[in-house]
């Protein structure tokens, strides 16, 4: 029969051949949410300190609906549910 050692390797080789599909995916995750915490534990410092920058105001105007541009692939409000 199999001793213990045998099946940790057998469980590592199955978690191995399974999981590398998905490897990719939680490490660009995983980097994703690293340089996010980065950035945040740099504002809460800088903003503890008194240096943060001033925050970017981007102005903008109100448009009706119906009157501003149709967005590519989308349907003008007029048009009817079923042909």
């Amino acid at each position: 029969m199999f001793g213990l050692s045998e099946l940790a390797i057998i469980l590592i080789v199955v978690i191995a051949v399974i999981g590398m599909k998905k490897l990719p995916e939680l490490t660009r995750s995983a980097g994703k949410a690293a340089r996010i915490l980065k950035a945040e534990a740099r504002a809460a410092k800088d903003e503890e300190a008194g240096t943060a920058p001033a925050p970017r105001v981007v102005r903008g105007e109100v448009v009706p609906p119906g009157t501003g541009p149709t967005p590519p692939g989308s349907r003008p409000a007029a048009a009817p549910d079923h042909p």
